[in-house]
This record gives structure tokens, sequence and C-alpha cells, in this order.
């Protein structure tokens, strides 16, 4: 085992930073984070819940509602690279850029009041050449807000976080409710928006394509509930159904993508009842290891709905019921590595659990920051920022 002391390092130009990149080796089944496909794809979900909101919200006056709720639902998320974000999770700014202002209360009234003005000026052009008749403006801007507004809900409602009074606050929040992906929020609309759709194989094939993505995902990934996979082929079973015997049809569209919501909404209370008890125990769980001043978490588990991973903290120890690990967050040579190193800073204003290693071993010293939610130990990559302290000076003893 490598031997760990405290050294405080002088800064000098010498000094670099480095964002692991290998895969972690944390057990998915102890992480609140997804798997990795399912990183991939959890803005299906904001797309076709957009989707739906916007067969709904859009009262049949808005032409390609259902596109239009889609885009806007993802606008948090496509309006990232305008300010600067790269989908590059080795590099520190992913950490403050990711749901940053973008996905703030701010953000999204600015995403809002763009996208209907852009939307807007479209309608009015092909109005001017088709003679189409006029669109409600306050209908597309009540659309396009709740499109914009379902996505920090429902990137809030999980456990990886939302800081949505940026930029005066960059406190994050945690519903720890839903997980970051679930498969029912791919399925429910995805239903509804075949049920309210022209009966053509243009508007099926789709469909089709989509759930046969989601089914073979479900079915054939590790760590996936039993019930979840049933569930997962019954809603498939029910949508086909639904296409097949007619329930619905273009003219009560909207009245299946409400129903979708409603589903969806009646799914997620039902998860925020049942996190209450399992808040309430890793509160206890806390106070009877730390003390009053402890921190505690019921972490989602992608792929089990209605279970949650407790995780507490002081300030010297992170802990679940199967490991505890210290943190060494008053070390001077993390604090140095935090002086030093924007990606640490980062990582450290986005870690929920933020624990840190030094090892005086190696040369020069590193100091290796990690989020405890997804990065236990050796792991390293997503969540784990090390920082080779420049070889100047040893720390005073502690």
């Amino acid at each position: 085992m490598r031997s760990r002391r405290s050294v405080v390092r002088r800064r000098s130009r010498a000094c670099r930073t480095e964002v692991g990149t290998p895969k972690n080796l944390h057990p998915p089944s102890d992480l609140a984070s997804p798997p990795p496909y399912l990183g991939r794809v959890d803005n299906l979900a904001h797309a076709l819940v957009g989707a739906a909101i916007g067969r709904a919200a859009g009262r049949d006056e808005i032409p390609a509602a259902g596109w239009i709720g889609a885009v806007a639902a993802n606008a948090p998320d496509w309006s990232e690279p305008l300010i600067g974000f790269r989908f590059d999770r080795g590099s520190g700014s992913y950490y403050s850029l990711h749901r940053g202002i973008t996905h703030s209360f701010l953000g999204a009234a600015v995403e809002t009041v763009a996208i209907t003005l852009a939307v807007w000026g479209i309608f009015v052009l092909l109005r001017r050449r088709t003679r189409r008749r006029a669109i409600d403006p306050f209908v597309l801007l009540l659309l396009v807000f709740v499109a914009v507004a379902s996505h920090l809900y429902m990137d809030w409602q999980g456990s990886y976080g939302l800081r949505p009074f940026l930029p005066w606050s960059g406190r994050w929040y945690y519903g720890d409710w839903v997980a970051i992906a679930d498969p029912v929020y791919w399925l429910v609309p995805l239903g509804a928006l075949a049920w309210g759709a022209e009966r053509h194989w243009r508007d099926l094939t789709p469909v089709l394509l989509i759930a046969g993505i989601v089914l073979w995902l479900v079915l054939t990934t590790d760590g996936v509930a039993g019930w979840l996979r049933l569930g997962c082929v019954a809603l498939v079973g029910i949508g086909a159904l639904g296409w097949i015997r007619h329930w619905f049809g273009w003219n009560r569209r909207r009245l299946a993508a409400a129903l979708a919501l409603g589903v969806l909404a009646l799914y997620t209370a039902a998860q925020a009842v049942a996190s209450v008890p399992a808040k309430a125990a890793a509160r206890r769980a806390a106070i009877q290891r730390f003390g009053r001043d402890a921190q505690s978490a019921s972490l989602t588990n992608v792929g089990f709905p209605f279970t949650w991973t407790t995780m507490i903290a002081s300030q010297d120890t992170v802990a679940t019921a199967a490991w505890a690990w210290p943190r060494h967050l008053t070390d001077p040579a993390v604090r140095e590595a935090l002086r030093i190193s924007p990606p640490a800073r980062a990582l450290a204003g986005f870690a929920r659990f933020l624990a840190a290693d030094v090892d005086s071993s190696s040369h020069p010293a590193l100091v290796t920051l990690r989020d405890m939610r997804y990065a236990r130990p050796p792991s390293s990559g997503w969540a784990v920022v090390a920082v080779p302290l420049p070889a100047t000076a040893d720390a005073p003893p502690r």
C-alpha cells in the first residue's frame, strides 16, 4: 500500500492538474450515477415528455406542437455549448458548466422567450407565404414555458442535482425521488404519442424503433429490477394494443398526451412518498453515527425504482452501510490542491460528498479528489480530479 502523509507545497509554474479518464470501477449497485448507456439517452425522456406537453398544451392551435415541445424541453441542454460547455467528462469545466446557468430559473426564462420569439417569427413568415391563420402567441408561450420548466423539474427530482438560483447562488438542490434515467419516462409518453399520431408507417416507424431499442436495453442490461423489465414489456404491449384498436386517434391526441403526463405524475408522486421513510432512516443513521451535524442523502438507484442507497458523512468520514472512507478535507495538501487547481475547485463545487487522498510516495505528491456518489477509491475517471503538487517544499507538521 502506498504511504500517505500530509504535505504542503508552494505554488510554482510546474504545477498542473490531471482529470482522470478511465471508466470508474465502482459497482453500479452502489452508485447514484447511471450505467454508461443511460447517460447517453436520458435526453430521450426530456424529448418525449416535452412532445407530450406540446400535444397537450398546444390545444390544436399550434402546428407541430409536439416537435416544438420536444425541442424546448431539451433547451437547457442544447444551449450549454453556446456558453462554452464541452461534452467531455474529462474536463474540469464539465462540473461547473453542466447544469449551470442554462438550468437556472434565469436561464429558463431566457430560453423560453428566445424559443417563443423564434417560433413565432417562423409562423409569421409562413403565414405570409401560405396565408395560414394566426396562432395565439400566449398559447405558444405557455407551451414553451411548460416544456422548458419540465426539464428543470425532471433534473431536480433525481440525485444529480440542480442549481436553480444561478448566477446569485451556486447551491445544489436534490429531490432524490426518481433516478436520472428511468424507462417508464420513455415508454409512457411514447405510447401516448403513438396513440395520437396519424395511422401511417411514417409516424409508426420511429415509435417502433424507439420502443425496440428501449426494450433491448432494459432486457439485456444487468442491474435492472425484474419487475421493471416486466413492466416495460407490459407498457409496450398496452401501447401496441391501444394503437391497433384505435383507442384515441388523431382527434383525441391531446387527451392521450394529457393521460400520459398524468400517469408520469402519479408514478413520480409514488416515488416521492416512498422516499420519505428512506430519507428519515438515512437521517437517523447519520445522527446516530456522526451526530446532529452529519450529512445524509438517499441516492436513487438507476434500474431499481423505489429503492435508495443511504450515504452519510461527517467532516472526516463518508460512509454507506457497506463501507466508510476518510475525507481528508482539512489536510494542508488538499487545501493547496484546491487553491492551485481550477478543475479541483470545480469538482469541489459539484461534489455532494467530497473526499480526498494524498499520496506522498509519488513525485510530485498527488492529491486525488472525488465525489463519493460516483467514484469510490480506487476508481478514476468521472467525478475524480488528480492534482500533482509542485515539489518545492515539505509541509510543516499538523
